[in-house]
């Protein structure tokens, strides 16, 4: 199963880091190291939209995202034994032993990682399955290490269980659809292997995921950035899936925000916890999708017309999340003032939102010097809880502007203790508690205060902060965040999750050795490594969207 193995898990592979569009900038002033070899390459994303870099501080504009060839590892090149450079951890042969444990094979090939791989747990549940957004930090860490060909399958298979019919009970779902995972089954005695998939029709609450479409066109740019290899974003059948998704997210309806209306459940936050409406997530990932569909959608009839709908979405969709979305210490002071029950379109307080509405703790809670985009943003209602995914993959996609995005980092900083505390990171902040738990949950047992959802902390959201703290040029956030975890996880077994204000205490149900709390790990530490990776999950932000933010033409603050 593990194939050539050095370093507990660490392919004995080239050390070449070839970095294409990167005139303008010199990875070395990152972490100090030797300037890397750099090969000019043909970007995959020349034919995009003015598509990724890496707005770095220190004035760097732009980093036009990278081509990772395959086979860098991060941990047995020169330059790990270089000053300012760090050996592999202990934990890190053994988080690539429990990484390939957790493989899946379907007819001989991987395709996927099993969500936990927990001997001690009486129950099963869907653990023993492959879920799309679990297994991206799986795709991640082997296309890092020069494994290709396990992400190439699991794309393929999902792309072909899109292509199912899809019912829950007599009503069925929109063709575009992406499972929320799959499960292997093999027959021994015919010798036989088989997919199940499951659409929503068997998860808690029976919702589907919007996510996983967007998690697919994320994951299949990420795997053609990594291997330069264009041939299979260009299929006929990866181009329908693309297409199928983009027919379902941009269809038109009732609604007149270009953000995309969801239920609760229908995420990472896959139980009931008040997110029903636009969560930031979702939003996010969808900004994300769209801008990597963009990038390699052909540019045939069909192809231009999706692209001019992404365009326009783009433009209206970051347009919004940027001006209502955005949270700072001048922007609570405007809707602390706000004035209700205004009409017509020189209305202010758009969305009729009642300053008594906003929570005591977020006047306490936000900095002078930084932000955050909140939760939700809908009639009469602001969420203003911070969502760690939704605020990384906002600087990740760009949908943040380079202000925002180092005013993000300002937060995470000022607000450590509460965010990061002692294991990385809050999924979301403040947990719901006493009778808004009841109403909002459900009374969900397994989302108490500060606990799973509710307020617990995820280590597998490092490989996220860790991304979005290299982009915005902040790499010791990240070193201190990847040191917290390194105290506890291997110890703990790998944990899905942690309780507590501080993350102190391992989950109450969380399943131990949990694929994406290891590959998330491994992830961190080999961008961290080698920041080139970053490529892979980054998009620049396009200078042509990027607003005169302005709120009406009332606005005068």
């Amino acid at each position: 199963m593990d194939g050539t193995k050095e370093m507990g898990g660490l392919r004995n592979v080239s050390s070449v880091c070839s970095i294409s569009e990167m005139d303008d900038f010199d990875l070395s002033r990152l972490l100090d190291k030797p300037k890397l070899n750099i090969e000019r390459q043909r970007s995959f994303d020349e034919r995009s939209l003015s598509e990724l870099s890496i707005g770095l501080a220190r004035g760097i504009d732009t980093f036009e995202t990278t081509y990772s060839p395959v086979g860098r590892s991060g941990f047995n090149t020169p330059a790990s034994s270089t000053r300012n450079s760090f050996e592999p951890h202990p934990m890190v042969a053994d988080a690539w032993e429990a990484l390939r444990r957790s493989l899946v094979y379907f007819r001989g090939q991987p395709v996927g990682t099993i969500a936990a791989y927990d001997h001690a747990s009486e129950e099963v549940l869907n653990y023993d399955q492959v879920f799309v957004r679990d297994f991206v930090p799986s795709a991640l860490a082997f296309l890092m290490n020069g494994e290709p060909d396990i992400v190439k399958h699991f794309l393929l298979k999902t792309l072909y269980l899109q292509g199912w019919e899809k019912r829950i009970d007599r009503f069925k779902l929109g063709e575009g659809a992406m499972p929320a995972s799959f499960k292997v089954l093999h027959d021994p005695i015919r010798k036989t292997d088989s997919l199940v998939a499951d659409f929503g029709e068997s998860a808690i609450g029976r919702v589907a995921p919007v996510d996983s479409g967007f998690w697919w066109i994320i994951l299949l740019r990420a795997y053609t950035k990594s291997t330069g290899d264009l041939s299979l974003a260009e299929r006929p059948e990866c181009q329908k899936g693309i297409k199928l998704i983009l027919t379902l997210c941009l269809s038109e309806g009732f609604d007149t925000f270009p953000t995309l209306l969801c239920a609760d459940g229908c995420s990472m936050i896959d139980r009931r916890m008040g997110i029903y409406g636009y969560p930031i997530e979702i939003q996010a990932l969808f900004f994300m999708a769209l801008r990597s569909a963009s990038s390699m959608l052909k540019h045939d009839q069909e192809g231009k017309e999706f692209i001019e709908r992404i365009v326009k979405r783009l433009h209206a969709l970051s347009y919004h999340m940027r001006s209502y979305f955005w949270l700072d210490f001048q922007q609570l002071n405007d809707i602390y003032r706000y004035k209700t029950e205004e009409y017509s379109h020189t209305a202010v307080n758009k969305f009729n939102v009642i300053p008594d509405s906003i929570p005591d703790w977020v006047f306490d809670f936000m900095p002078i010097r930084g932000g955050y985009f909140i939760g939700n943003v809908s009639p009469a209602r602001m969420d203003f809880r911070w969502f760690a995914l939704g605020n990384c993959i906002a600087i990740l996609s760009s949908l943040a502007t380079h202000e925002q995005a180092m005013a993000i980092m300002d937060l995470i900083e000022a607000r450590w203790e509460e965010l990061v505390g002692e294991m990385p990171l809050k999924i979301a902040y403040p947990a719901i508690e006493s009778h808004e738990w009841r109403i909002v949950t459900g009374c969900d047992p397994k989302n108490t205060r500060w606990s799973y959802h509710n307020g617990g902390s995820w280590p597998v959201l490092l490989w996220l902060l860790t991304a979005a703290c290299i982009k915005t040029g902040r790499p010791q956030i990240a070193r201190k965040a990847i040191d917290l975890a390194e105290t506890r996880l291997l110890k703990d077994g790998w944990p899905e999750y942690y309780d507590g204000k501080l993350g102190r205490y391992v989950g109450k149900q969380a399943r131990k050795y949990q694929t994406w709390s290891i590959a998330g790990y491994l992830v961190a530490k080999m961008m961290l490594e080698d920041p080139s990776h970053l490529g892979m999950i980054s998009l620049e932000e396009d200078r042509q969207m990027k607003p005169v933010l302005r709120r009406s033409s009332s606005w005068t603050c």
